[in-house]
């Protein structure tokens, strides 16, 4: 999964959090409710949610959640490193960094939305340092 779209009340807070403490830049912006950033491999879209969007009784809407989103860590001790930057910007933590029984090894942070993120260091797909 290359792509991900997230409906948010704080767009603009948003795109800053992504784009200046996460790294990720503009792909587009076509107009002023929606923003694409990418990573150079990943696609993030914003949606402007307008509060008004569900209608009474609209259930497939109302019942859909999301857990978390995930950012893949290259190098287990990056963990770390981003835990410690990500504090120092002020960026509510989870919790600290673990590793986990099967080699990855991370922690959960949140955007000004309250999206949960992870930021992992994950054996099968984190590429290889060096």
């Amino acid at each position: 999964m290359r792509h991900i779209a997230l409906s948010v009340s704080r767009l603009e807070d948003c795109v800053e959090f992504y784009t200046t403490v996460l790294g990720m830049t503009v792909e587009w912006h076509p107009d002023i409710d929606n923003v694409y950033l990418t990573s150079g491999n990943d696609n993030l879209a914003l949606h402007r949610r307008s509060g008004d969007e569900l209608l009474p009784g609209d259930e497939r809407v109302s019942t859909q959640r999301l857990d978390h989103i995930g950012f893949v860590i290259d190098d287990i001790d990056d963990v770390d490193v981003w835990h410690a930057y990500l504090s120092a910007h002020d960026v509510k933590i989870s919790d600290t960094p673990k590793t986990h029984r099967d080699g990855a090894r991370s922690f959960y942070c949140e955007d000004p939305d309250g999206t949960n993120i992870q930021m992992i260091f994950h054996p099968p797909i984190s590429k290889p340092s060096g």
